[in-house]
């Protein structure tokens, strides 16, 4: 479609017609013969040439749409068939099975007739059939290429893939008899082979080819290319495990000459099966440390850096003395001081951690190895534990920013896609949340925002930082109670004061950026009051939350003030909130309430002590009475009422 035919808004109702339902076609998802027949369509319509052109023109964009469509759902369907195959060759320990499932899996993502993949030989300098699926010639698959010769052997000397349209009329490679029979005897024409690369070494070239002649796009040679890269790691993980399980085999048949330490070897591989299973399956913290503690017979702390416990079994809370945890990380050992076991939990020179064993005033060299195992598991487990969080919080991090920004940041703003982005990460925004904006003293607000991160993924939250504050996004229809929990949570954490500002509940996206500006205006006003280190939300403000919030409840102020005199005068038909008007109305006099009453002036004492019973005793002191003089004007303007 040409610029100047987009920008006229004069569309004849037939082009626009015509526009309308090629969307239409491509929001159903309509094959591209369908779109193409639009032009043919407005012809026998009626429509005039010029319309017809343009129709023409906005067919072409909408098969273009449709073409990229296509290919997106290819590329999609081919990356989810290449991640599904890595977890079966994953779950693969045969060789022989991790083979035959690669050649299955290349014939069925190439859709070709035969599949089959060969293996280097170093010692003989060429590479030979090892797998085939969907072959009938025995010739064939008892081949032995030559390094250079044919398709296959041009593919093992280079490590470049090479494609052939109709390999017997293809003078690009060497052929000779042999392979010729073969694959004429195979009925193959077109033939694919990409490398089996694993590092800088060759170990085989995988193929697909039909018995037709075919042209290997480029997006097939990159398939079956990415599908070699996942075979050769699955070839090289199966090698190495019979590798180990041949190890495995002379260990054992070692222990049987000398039963006692046979016996030693022999717990040891159990403790080392256990926790390798643990890891394999994916266990946490507190599955590592119960498992530790059994196999040890003590009891076992693991904690993070910074001294928190990340999980106990066996053991009262203990604490690593710091001199044993920086001597194993010096000495890269387990320390024994005080009766405790410390080893240091370490990814390099970086610690994660460290374990503390309990219980066990010594330790053999076997058991002291085995501890010092445990804590590279721990490792192990403590980093994938941090990426996926950083990777995580990065993510939830960005969608509360696009949150907070609001419609008024970009004309773009769309609240609807970020609510299914939040439900991606399990956040159902149409729920009740609040928000609520986090300060510390300047030093500690890293580790602050660090903490805040843990408390959103417990409470199902989102967390990151704004304007130098830390922000906290979570379900919730209690602000006030959210930010007294978390100025008292956090502040026991971190230790130092955290002051907490929180406003909501919201049910929708486009809310958020109000409360978290209310939020920020609650915070403000907690600094201004001298009451850091604590939390509240507009409304706990009293009447300054009122002042603050752009959403003020008055009624809810009221009820929050004064609901206890003004359901005992609806439930008894007193008079206490007119006495109470003209008390303040009088200058807090006795005498001159009674006069603007016209009662004793022992009614007024009455009532008024009956006011003290529903509101407290404190309840005329200056700070109390500005809030209830606040209220019973609020009340008075909001019903219309005089006050007596």
């Amino acid at each position: 479609m040409t610029a100047g035919r987009r920008a006229d808004a004069r569309t004849p109702s037939s082009a626009g017609t015509a526009a309308r339902r090629l969307l239409d076609l491509l929001a159903a998802d309509s094959p591209a013969q369908e779109l193409a027949l639009e032009p043919a369509r407005s012809r026998a319509g009626g429509a005039v040439p010029a319309d017809v052109a343009w129709i023409e023109e906005t067919t072409e964009v909408a098969l273009s749409v449709r073409r990229v469509l296509d290919q997106y759902r290819r590329r999609e369907a081919e990356l989810v068939a290449l991640f599904d195959t890595a977890g079966d060759l994953a779950r693969l320990r045969d060789l022989d099975a991790v083979l035959r499932a690669i050649v299955r899996r290349a014939r069925t993502l190439l859709g070709s007739d035969v599949a089959y993949l060969t293996l280097n030989d170093p010692a003989a300098h060429d590479t030979f059939m090892r797998v085939t699926e969907g072959s009938v010639s025995a010739a064939f698959q008892q081949l032995r290429l030559g390094m250079g010769e044919g398709l296959g052997g041009l593919v093992a000397q280079t490590a470049r893939p090479y494609a052939s349209t109709d390999y017997h009329a293809d003078p690009r490679y060497r052929h000779t008899g042999t392979i010729d029979d073969g694959v004429s005897e195979e009925g193959l024409r077109g033939i694919l082979g990409v490398p089996l690369r694993l590092g800088e070494e060759i170990i085989g070239v995988l193929f697909a080819a039909d018995r037709t002649p075919r042209e290997f796009t480029p997006d097939a040679i990159a398939l079956l290319a990415s599908l070699a890269d996942h075979a050769a790691v699955a070839i090289d993980s199966a090698r190495r495990l019979g590798e180990t399980r041949t190890a495995l085999a002379r260990l054992e048949a070692a222990n049987a000459r000398a039963h006692a330490h046979s016996e030693a070897l022999h717990q040891a591989s159990d403790a080392h099966d256990r926790l390798s299973k643990l890891v394999l399956r994916g266990a946490g913290t507190d599955e590592v440390a119960a498992e530790i503690a059994a196999l040890l017979g003590g009891g076992v702390a693991i904690h993070d850096t910074d001294g928190s416990e990340l999980a106990r079994a066996g053991t009262d809370p203990v604490t690593p003395a710091p001199a044993s945890l920086d001597a194993s990380h010096t000495e890269g050992r387990a320390v024994h001081a005080d009766g405790v076991w410390t080893c240091a939990v370490l990814a390099g020179a970086e610690p994660l951690g460290s374990i503390v064993l309990t219980g066990r005033a010594d330790l053999p060299e076997a058991d002291r190895r085995l501890f010092e195992r445990a804590a590279l598991v721990t490792a192990m487990l403590l980093l994938i534990r941090r990426s996926v969080a950083e990777t995580e919080d990065r993510v939830r991090g960005e969608l509360l920013d696009d949150l907070l920004a609001g419609p008024a940041s970009s004309a773009h703003w769309d609240g609807g896609s970020l609510t299914l982005r939040a439900r991606r990460l399990g956040l159902d925004l149409a729920r009740p949340h609040a928000v609520a904006v986090l300060d510390c003293q300047p030093a500690l607000r890293p580790r602050l925002a660090a903490e805040n991160a843990r408390t959103a993924r417990r409470l199902g939250g989102l967390a990151g930082t704004r304007h130098g504050k830390t922000v906290l996004l979570a379900p919730c229809d209690r602000p006030g109670t959210l930010a007294r929990d978390l100025a008292a949570d956090l502040a026991r954490i971190i230790g130092a004061p955290v002051t907490v500002g929180a406003a909501g509940p919201g049910t929708g996206p486009e809310q958020h950026t109000d409360l978290h500006a209310e939020a920020l205006r609650c915070l403000t006003a907690l600094h201004s009051l001298g009451r850091d280190g604590t939390g509240a939300d507009i409304a706990e403000l009293g009447f300054i939350g009122v002042l603050l919030g752009d959403r003020a409840d008055i009624a809810s102020y009221v009820d929050r003030v004064l609901g206890p005199v003004l359901a005992y005068d609806t439930e008894r038909g007193t008079e206490l909130v007119r006495t109470l008007h003209a008390y303040y109305d009088q200058g807090s006099s006795l005498a001159r309430a009674k006069d603007a009453l016209h009662v004793h002036v022992n009614t007024v004492v009455q009532r008024l002590d009956r006011v003290a019973q529903l509101l407290g005793p404190d309840w005329n002191t200056p700070a109390s009475a500005l809030e209830i003089h606040l209220a019973l004007r609020l009340h008075q303007l909001s019903h219309g009422t005089p006050g007596h």
